[in-house]
């Protein structure tokens, strides 16, 4: 569905790198609005290894129209080989604020 509304999570390894990906995808309207939370601690198995990190964890509003966009100007920004990025349908919600999300993202409002 094209006007889907979606949360997207990625999280990243530090500030900057957060502040960059949020700025970049908010300017280019591939998201209507990122939330940066820092003080995340992922746990995670990488190349065998049990590995313990702090990073910020970015919540992306955004719609399935412009989700495949999205996920490559992540990819493009973002220092990890794998970055986590994860796509969930929004079930419901306000309807004035999928509205804002739909007008926030895309080519036209």
């Amino acid at each position: 569905m094209e006007n889907q509304a979606l949360v997207v999570y990625c999280t990243c390894p530090d500030q900057g790198v957060a502040e960059r990906i949020a700025e970049a995808v908010v300017a280019e309207r591939l998201a209507a609005c990122v939330n940066l939370i820092p003080g995340v601690t992922s746990v995670y198995r990488w190349e065998g290894q049990l590995q313990r990190d702090a990073e910020w964890l970015l919540i992306i509003k955004t719609r399935s129209a412009v989700y495949p966009q999205l996920e490559a100007r992540i990819r493009q920004l973002h220092p990890y080989q794998v970055p986590e990025i994860i796509a969930l349908p929004i079930q419901a919600g306000s309807a004035a604020y999928l509205d804002w999300i739909a007008a926030n993202t895309g080519m036209s409002a």
